[in-house]
């Protein structure tokens, strides 16, 4: 049997950097981002569809922030006249994503353009030592490409 070597991740989160507002945010602990395309079977003689068909494409995600780095966005936000991040003209707001697994490995960057975050939230409870916050939002479009070095 032939040798084989065989990575076990994809990525690795001290090669991971998210940029909003042309910042680096470093108090970030988790992000998603999602692309769905609305398909629907069409049916006509038979019990099998015929074809599928796509529709609408909608895209979202969410970034998970320290209370801190959310602060953070809406003084921006506030410097700039509005009043938190949520009221940002989706125009305005770009979202990049970039990870690789080691320094020397190609980079997956990801594009968030017209972010328009839906949601944002203050929690903290007893015995707390952080607050994390989740900050979901939809956008126009996202895109992904690998850049080698």
């Amino acid at each position: 049997m032939p040798n084989m070597h065989i990575k076990s991740s994809e990525y690795a989160w001290h090669h991971t950097e998210v940029k909003i507002l042309g910042r680096i945010l470093d108090g970030i602990t988790g992000w998603e981002l999602k692309k769905t395309t609305e398909k629907e079977a069409l049916y006509g003689a038979g019990q099998h569809a015929l074809d599928i068909q796509s529709g609408n494409i909608a895209c979202s995600g969410s970034i998970n922030l320290w209370g801190y780095e959310a602060d953070r966005l809406d003084q921006a936000a506030q410097a700039a006249g509005y009043d938190s991040i949520q009221d940002v003209p989706h125009e305005l707001i770009t979202i990049t994503v970039s990870a690789r697994k080691m320094a020397k490995d190609p980079i997956t960057v990801w594009t968030a353009t017209g972010v328009a975050f839906t949601e944002t939230s203050d929690k903290l409870s007893q015995n707390d030592k952080k607050r994390d916050n989740a900050m979901p939002f939809i956008c126009m479009d996202i895109q992904k490409k690998t850049l080698t070095l």
